[in-house]
């Protein structure tokens, strides 16, 4: 009976002990607690999180998770680099941009120099001439002996007479226009 008289004593002391550490403060916050349990509880039972468990398990097990959260620190990272100085100096730089998108826009003789890229004879003319002056740059002009006979000689030249025509019709052409 002794042992059990010592567990009697002992039973005592442990709910006297329980009930000196047990404060209306400790009593207060132990309800909260259980409160605020209770209304997780609740709130997870009413969202359907039954049904998303399963999708984070994949996330996790897959990495995707882990992406996330890393992206979303990246987000994090650049929202704080930028400062107030940063963002106007954007906000400077795209509205300069703007204003010169505007000017482009109402620029006619762009909007002319656009339209004649739209055709392709003149822009394959355009090319062939690049291409010819490119050329005769390369291998350079042969130095004329100059005086009567070098003119003569020039103006008998069949190319150089086209050449000449072919001036003679743009000059022609453009004082028509």
């Amino acid at each position: 009976m002794s042992q059990l008289g010592n567990l009697d004593v002992e039973a005592s002391r442990f709910v006297e002990s329980a009930s000196d550490a047990l404060s209306d403060d400790i009593v207060a916050r132990l309800a909260e607690v259980a409160g605020d349990g209770l209304v997780l509880l609740d709130q997870a039972t009413h969202s359907n999180l039954d049904k998303a468990l399963p999708v984070i398990s994949r996330m996790i097990e897959n990495g995707d998770l882990e992406r996330v959260v890393n992206m979303t620190r990246v987000m994090g990272s650049a929202a704080d680099a930028l400062s107030d100085d940063i963002v106007g100096r954007l906000a400077e730089t795209a509205a300069e941009l703007m204003c010169v998108a505007d000017r482009l826009a109402r620029n006619e003789n762009l909007i002319k120099l656009l339209n004649l890229l739209e055709n392709d004879e003149l822009v394959d003319s355009i090319v062939e001439f690049a291409e010819v002056a490119s050329e005769v740059k390369k291998t350079g002009i042969s130095e004329s002996s100059g005086g009567i006979a070098g003119i003569y000689k020039t103006m008998t030249d069949p190319d150089v007479q086209n050449a000449l025509g072919l001036v003679g019709a743009v000059a022609k052409a453009y004082k028509n226009k």
